[in-house]
């Protein structure tokens, strides 16, 4: 990996940060900047009035108290979209939201996505990816993202939906586009993408919802229908509620898992001895689930949050007002050497490993085990099948900020 800045440079580094202005090396390595803002300017005051977190100790206290950091971003994102169809949508969604319809709408993902039902979802995850493994195989050229790490939760989340296959195809260029919006920056670019997207997404799951409304399905592994139900003695959705909570698991459930997976794909070609040692234990159940925790610390999928004070609230030692709005940077905690020894090297055997990538508190990723699974299936059953893969062209990250990922991982696939 990349030193952090040189001692002498870091002060101006961290003193210069601006989330709104990222040079362009920001997206390919964040981290230097994070060991710099963490050193320098922990909790760092930003151009545009918010403040930036990047230590670990300040920013789980903020994921603890939900009352005092708020995750309502009707004052925040008011100014941002405009009256928008991004508005309506990230206004209403789950992780953007405080209870009740917060705790509403958890409580029915969180329902079907038991552990129970995730044990039951595993012979049909084991079964996509060695179609997707097979059909890779004949291929032998292929983009890991495209190909792999993409379609894996395209099939699971479509699932849970019941959305037919044949309908999928649009799903990832939607997710994409409305996540797009989230960056720091909203360009005219991304705000017209975002908008189309939500609007042919809600014209697409407008008749989902009414055919699975004349049919319904079971309710324990179906969540579209739970949604519709609602709990037995609670408040249904309203149908704009609902509309919305179905992008949001499908963005949600697309975008982190995707990352999870390429990501690790893309680490274990740069540090060769952790990729050997994981090809040889690719049967140990246990040491895979420890190795996806590393991966999930050390490229998070997710790298920013955002919480609005609803109080006097101390900070790292700073006092905020109320409606001060605060990122979470979730990157820079999981790379903070206070909890984390070496914490830019890859160590697919670290124990304990408390990262954050899935934040913490009433707003835990609710799929993060089904994440977990659909990690820990997919790289295992690669790594056997093509331990000897090699990349094949460059990689195409992203070019986000709060998001950390491909776009293309080309790369050649040997039996």
């Amino acid at each position: 990996m990349p030193p952090p800045f040189a001692p002498d440079r870091a002060p101006a580094i961290a003193r210069q940060f601006d989330l709104k202005s990222l040079p362009p090396d920001f997206y390919a390595d964040p981290f230097p900047y994070y060991h710099a803002l963490r050193e320098h300017a922990p909790v760092k005051p930003l151009p545009d009035g918010s403040w930036l977190l990047t230590r670990y100790d300040d920013i789980l206290p903020v994921y603890r108290d939900h009352k005092a950091f708020s995750s309502d971003k009707k004052k925040e994102f008011g100014p941002k979209f405009g009256p928008s169809p991004l508005l309506e949508h990230h206004t209403t969604s789950l992780i953007f939201n405080d209870p009740p319809l917060h705790t509403r709408v958890r409580h029915a993902i969180v329902g079907a996505l038991s552990q129970r039902h995730i044990a039951a979802m595993e012979p049909g995850l084991v079964k996509l990816v060695d179609e997707l493994l097979a059909a890779m195989e004949n291929k032998g050229e292929v983009d890991l993202i495209a190909d792999f790490a993409a379609a894996i939760p395209i099939g699971i989340i479509g699932n849970l939906l019941g959305i037919p296959h044949d309908e999928r195809g649009p799903l990832r260029d939607w997710s994409l586009a409305i996540l797009g919006a989230l960056e720091p920056v909203l360009t005219p670019d991304r705000a017209a993408a975002g908008n189309t997207a939500v609007t042919d997404m809600l014209a697409y799951l407008e008749i989902l919802v009414d055919e699975r409304r004349a049919r319904l399905r079971d309710p324990n592994i179906d969540v579209l229908t739970r949604l519709i139900l609602g709990e037995d003695d609670g408040e249904r959705l309203t149908e704009k509620q609902l509309l919305h909570q179905c992008i949001f698991l499908l963005n949600a459930g697309h975008e982190t898992t995707t990352n999870l997976i390429g990501n690790a794909l893309y680490a274990l070609t740069v540090w060769p001895e952790e990729r050997a040692k994981l090809i040889a234990r690719t049967a140990d159940a246990a040491a895979v689930r420890i190795a996806v925790e590393e991966f999930l610390r050390f490229e998070s999928p997710v790298q920013l949050g955002n919480r609005i004070t609803t109080q006097d609230v101390v900070v790292g030692g700073i006092r905020l007002p109320p409606e001060s709005r605060i990122n979470i940077g979730i990157g820079a905690a999981n790379r903070d050497p206070g909890q984390f020894p070496d914490p830019d090297r890859l160590d697919i055997a670290r124990d304990p490993n408390r990262h954050v990538a899935f934040a913490f508190g009433i707003h835990t990723c609710a799929g993060l085990n089904l994440a977990r699974l659909e990690a820990q299936i997919a790289l295992s059953r690669f790594l056997l099948r093509f331990p000897d893969y090699a990349l094949a062209g460059e990689p195409v990250r992203g070019g986000r900020a709060r998001f950390r990922g491909f776009l293309h991982l080309p790369a050649r696939v040997l039996p």
